[in-house]
């Protein structure tokens, strides 16, 4: 049974906000829309969230009398409810296209308040231009950015289980073997804390996952 149907209706079901896209610039069809999320950090330069007026001291009048339990059984301690499967958006791309739709989901989610922390990008195919960039510094340097969690990280196939887990993972099916989405795919859907955006040929991820995921 394919994990997501072709027709593009399927982002139709999505939830969020929708982002205008900026001038100059062609919004693909169909836009990722980001999943829950938290509430976005202050930014450098904007003042914080007001603290909340702390409450009035109440007088010995105004509290009340504790009353002593009633005596029984005690009630049975509530179960711990089951991690929440991540939500699982999909961008239909060519292989060509695919890191192109990549860049513009993660626009759109940083537009929608998302913070460049919450989000990795991992590529099957060539490397994204910052991923080889930083590279070019040495692994060091490029791994110390991924610890430090507060930007978009960019990470391939082959090293993306080093990567740690993010709110939001973005897969681009932007070529190479079948055993990188193979082996991609499902890591990613164990990583993503909230939100998987997949971008590729629908036809490819579904024959490749199967009814894996």
């Amino acid at each position: 049974m394919p994990l997501i149907p072709e027709e593009p209706q399927i982002h139709e079901s999505a939830q969020g906000p929708r982002a205008t896209p900026a001038s100059g610039r062609t919004a693909p069809t169909p836009r990722p829309v980001p999943g829950p999320r938290p509430a976005a950090p202050s930014r450098p330069g904007r003042p914080g969230p007001l603290r909340p007026t702390p409450p009035a001291q109440r007088t010995p009048r105004d509290v009340a009398v504790a009353k002593p339990a009633p005596s029984g059984p005690a009630a049975p301690a509530a179960s711990t409810p089951a991690a929440a499967t991540p939500q699982i958006q999909l961008i239909p791309a060519s292989p060509d296209g695919a890191l192109d739709a990549a860049e513009e989901a993660v626009d759109l989610l940083l537009e929608s308040g998302r913070a460049p922390g919450d989000v990795l990008v991992i590529t099957t195919g060539e490397q994204h231009p910052w991923a080889a960039h930083e590279l070019s510094f040495g692994e060091a340097s490029y791994w110390a950015q991924h610890d430090a969690g507060d930007d978009v990280f960019y990470a391939d196939a082959s090293v993306a289980e080093r990567a740690a887990a993010r709110p939001v993972i973005v897969v681009a099916v932007n070529g190479g073997p079948d055993a990188a989405a193979a082996d991609t795919l499902p890591l990613a859907l164990s990583r993503a804390g909230a939100l998987l955006i997949v971008c590729g040929d629908p036809q490819r991820i579904n024959s490749v996952l199967g009814a894996g995921v």
